[in-house]
Formats: structure tokens, C-alpha cells, sequence
């Protein structure tokens, strides 16, 4: 190998090799109209807002429901939603900030909803400082009332667990629960005590 009239070693050759290929792979990509800008920055999740307590859905009712969240720093709640799990024509509400006075809380009124349906949501914080930045979504869902006339699910336990009984292995878990999930009700009533402290 020959560099400018002088022997070449190999690591001279392997560094030259780079550095032209490179230089040749940019032009392309460059003319090709690929490269015109500088490669995305991930944003680090210390700066991205948190959504500490999830979210939260009340007064809910045939057509109407409040989302509420709250972010740990000054930032403005951002909310889609859908009928569909899968979030198809989700519809977009740039909702309130959440700032030091509200203890950083914001909540959104859905209004315009149809009857006996279920509602899935996804609350997401943007930085007032930066708009750019988003925090992670937190999903949640709830159920519209029924249209007048039909029937309104409740389901309702207490004493779950303690003194041995409730989370029984042999006997397959708590198998309750799972009941009363299938019936697929509106309102589940949960009367206290999963556990009796006082007691073995």
C-alpha cells in the first residue's frame, strides 16, 4: 500500500477506507434530499412530565364525564379519546394547565357522548416550558349511562380476605372477583377489609 509516495500500514488504510466511505454515503444522501437535517433527540424521561396518580373519571353521566390527572410539574393536559380500544378516529382536547395553584391537578368535561357506551381515554402532560415535551400516556376507560329504561349493573363484596379465607389457593383464588367481572357490570361497590390486622 502506498500513501503520497510512502508505505501504507494497515490501520492508515482501515482509518482512510472510513472516512471516504463515509464521505461518500453522506454525498449520496445529501443529494438525494435524505439527510437535510440532524437525527432526532431522545428526550431524557427526568425531563419529560410524570403523571404520578394516573387518571381519575367522575360524574359520569348519559352523555358527560370529568377526566382528571395531575402531573408533577407545570404542564397542560392533553386528551384523546375514543370508542374504539384501538383508539381509531380518537378526537383530540388540548385541556387546562396544571399549575402550582391547582396543585398541578387539570381536568377535562367531556360532553357529547352516546349513551351505554363504553369510552376509552388517554391523558398525556406537555411541558410549559418546553412544548415539545410530552410525558408518557396513561390510558383509562369508563361507561356512559344506559338510555332510560335499561338496566344498570351493580356488583358488590366486602370482608374480602382474612382469618384465612378469600386468596386460597386450592380453591383457585379469589374465584368471586372473577364472577363478578364477567357479568361486565357499571358499578363495582367494594364494602372494605381485604385483610384483618387484629387477627392471625
Amino acid at each position: 500500500m502506498q500513501r503520497n509516495g510512502s508505505k501504507m500500514n494497515r490501520r492508515q488504510f482501515l482509518i482512510t477506507s472510513a472516512l471516504t466511505g463515509g464521505s461518500v454515503i453522506s454525498a449520496s444522501y445529501l443529494s438525494k434530499g435524505i439527510a437535510q437535517s440532524a437525527p432526532g433527540i431522545i428526550t431524557s424521561d427526568k425531563l419529560r412530565p410524570a403523571i404520578p396518580y394516573g387518571v381519575a373519571t367522575g360524574d359520569v353521566t348519559a352523555g358527560s364525564a370529568i377526566v382528571w390527572s395531575r402531573s408533577d410539574r407545570p404542564a397542560r393536559l392533553i386528551l384523546e379519546y375514543s370508542l374504539d380500544e384501538s383508539f381509531r378516529r380518537a378526537k383530540r382536547i388540548v385541556g387546562p394547565a396544571a399549575i402550582e395553584t391547582t396543585d398541578f391537578t387539570a381536568r377535562v368535561n367531556l360532553k357529547g357522548l352516546p349513551n351505554g357506551r363504553q369510552i376509552f381515554y388517554r391523558v398525556s402532560f406537555q411541558d410549559l416550558a418546553d412544548s415539545t415535551v410530552y410525558s408518557e400516556p396513561v390510558t383509562g376507560t369508563f361507561r356512559t349511562v344506559p338510555k332510560a329504561g335499561e338496566d344498570i349493573k351493580f356488583v358488590w363484596s366486602g370482608d374480602t380476605a382474612g382469618q384465612g379465607w378469600g386468596i386460597n389457593p386450592d380453591f383457585g383464588g379469589m374465584k368471586l372477583y372473577e364472577t363478578m367481572r364477567q357479568l361486565q357490570p357499571d358499578f363495582f361497590v367494594h364494602s372494605g377489609d381485604t385483610i384483618y390486622a387484629d387477627n392471625p
